[in-house]
């Protein structure tokens, strides 16, 4: 697991950085925002640890970024500022935890060690079932009501991206840029509407919805929800 840790006191990112890695975790240090950002659009993280007052700009505003274009990299805001008011701020973000300083070392290393191994458990449960739909990712089988369905690689790709960020709006950039075959092919916008409706028309009916439509930005997962 990749972790980024931006954080503007030296001596305290050096410690966080030496016991993460001594865990067993790669870990990438920066010491402000500007930097923070450059690690991002070369590597992608599975979790940030932030703090929110930087000499370049504030987490707050890093995390509502990082959370549009990665919306299941997880965040930890890691910070002196103890208020009600900041905390649901940061958690109202899609921050996944919120430790204040000063905290001992131990602590935040069990956060963060339950924090990725929920993660893992998310990431390798290979099957989405909902009684209606079952999905399979590793075996790339699928049934709907117990009938047998057929999914395209693409489509199942697709299909994991959306099941992994549910209730969570995935504009179409997002989509295009996680769908981006590992080859260098292209998947335009036009492949993408292609696939989103197959898919729909192999697991909706009049009873079932999975995925909504949000107009002039991108696609939600809800579940099979009633339309």
């Amino acid at each position: 697991m990749r972790i980024l840790v931006v954080e503007d006191d030296r001596l305290l990112n050096n410690t966080l950085c030496y016991n993460l890695s001594a865990a067993g975790y790669e870990v990438d240090a920066a010491l402000t925002k500007s930097v923070a950002e450059r690690f991002c659009r070369k590597q992608e993280y599975d979790l940030i640890v932030l703090d929110i007052n930087l000499p370049d700009g504030n987490g707050f505003d890093f995390c509502r970024d990082i959370k549009e274009s990665r919306p299941d990299t997880a965040v930890i805001f890691l910070t002196a500022y103890d208020m009600e008011s900041d905390m649901l701020k940061g958690y109202e973000l899609g921050a996944d935890d919120y430790v204040t300083k000063p905290f001992p070392i131990s602590v935040f290393q069990k956060k963060v060690a339950a924090l990725l191994s929920r993660m893992k458990k998310m990431a390798g449960g290979d099957c989405y079932n909902d009684g209606n739909l079952l999905i399979d990712f590793a075996e790339m089988t699928a049934t709907r009501d117990g009938e047998s369905i057929s999914f395209t690689p693409m489509e199942y790709r697709l299909l994991k991206i959306l099941i992994k960020n549910p209730r969570t709006v995935l504009t179409r950039q997002i989509l295009l840029e996680k769908l981006w075959d590992i080859d260098g092919n292209f998947v335009d916008e036009h492949a993408l509407t292609s696939t989103i409706s197959r898919i729909r028309s192999k697991i909706e009916n009049p009873d079932h919805a999975y995925i909504k439509t949000v107009y002039g930005m991108g696609y939600m997962w809800i579940g099979g929800g009633n339309k």
